[in-house]
């Protein structure tokens, strides 16, 4: 077995710790680790530059497992790279789409177990990666007050038992009411799959299927696939708004009229202000912005192809 370099977040929380505790007594009973706490991008770089050839687990949330793939794609050490994940944050979106465990001590046999395969990654204009999702409209306004609301709830409670994964249904919800209708121009390789004479609720581009802690926004993306998926939605009346909204819950909004569901490989969304939520991370006001998948980016330890998880190892 490789050495392990196991990048975690000094700023985590008890019961945190406590479950990455568990993780490393099972981890080094099978290979050889060393254990690198960081709370800022500096001091995740400094850990970077002497990880060698080392398979780094990052033990964290989806936020944690971005910092690590950005920071290594900065500095143009991504390619070729092996990295294998310890879910400890709330909302474990890609996560769930890769079929790793949320249970912390399946995810630890995963990562000295599991197979090494190559997954894709996403990139804007400007070079910034999206490792899970990105969406405007709606949904990003959804997640911005998601995020007000994480914080309020997060301390709300003991240890792992707290109020803080309540925060993007939260949001969702409130932003239901007044939800964003935006005159988008969207284009998938090239072509016009949505113009300005017809408003959108929200566009979601996704190399994984979860947003919010489990919210199936793009259901059929697939980070091995060498494409997204894009989910372009018009449900802009009062009755089809709810409607998308129901339908969301039970996986199948991608099925209605109102929404162009496709694959591709680059995306371009320009038109009114709209604010932009990728990986979790919000910003905007934007007129124009592009995406495009670069396959097989790095490389990931993930369970073997039919490999059932069981079900008490997910939420």
């Amino acid at each position: 077995m490789d050495p392990l370099l196991v990048i975690s977040n000094t700023e985590a929380g008890t019961a945190d710790q406590v479950a990455l505790g568990q993780a490393l007594a099972i981890l080094r009973a099978g290979a050889s680790i060393e254990v690198a706490g960081t709370s800022n991008p500096g001091e995740l770089d400094g850990v970077l530059h002497r990880a060698g050839s080392r398979r780094i687990v990052v033990a964290g949330g989806d936020g944690s497992l971005h910092a690590v793939v950005a920071a290594l794609h900065r500095r143009h050490e991504l390619s070729g790279r092996v990295l294998a994940l310890l879910p400890l944050g709330t909302g474990n979106d890609f996560a769930r789409t890769a079929g790793i465990p949320i249970d912390i001590e399946a995810a630890a046999r995963l990562v000295l177990e599991g197979e090494v395969r190559p997954v894709d990654l996403i990139v804007d204009e400007t070079g910034e990666v999206v490792v899970n999702n990105v969406h405007v409209g709606a949904s990003a306004q959804a997640s911005r007050r998601g995020h007000r609301w994480k914080r309020r709830l997060h301390a709300i409670g003991v240890g792992s038992v707290n109020l803080g994964k309540l925060g993007y249904p939260i949001g969702a919800l409130t932003a239901a009411f007044v939800p964003p209708k935006l005159r988008l121009r969207v284009e998938v390789d090239g072509v016009v799959v949505n113009d300005l004479a017809h408003p959108v609720l929200m566009v979601a581009v996704g190399n994984g299927a979860f947003v919010g802690g489990g919210t199936e926004v793009t259901p059929d993306a697939d980070p091995e696939s060498g494409t997204a998926e894009i989910i372009v939605s018009r449900a802009i009346g009062p009755l089809a708004k709810v409607g998308y909204v129901l339908d969301m819950r039970r996986g199948r909004h991608d099925e209605r009229d109102d929404v162009v569901s496709l694959r591709g490989s680059t995306v371009t969304v320009a038109g009114e202000p709209f604010f932009v939520s990728a990986d979790g991370e919000i910003y905007g006001p934007e007129r124009s912005r592009s995406w495009r998948v670069e396959p097989a980016a790095y490389r990931m330890v993930l369970p073997a192809p039919g490999r059932e998880v069981d079900p008490e190892d997910q939420p």
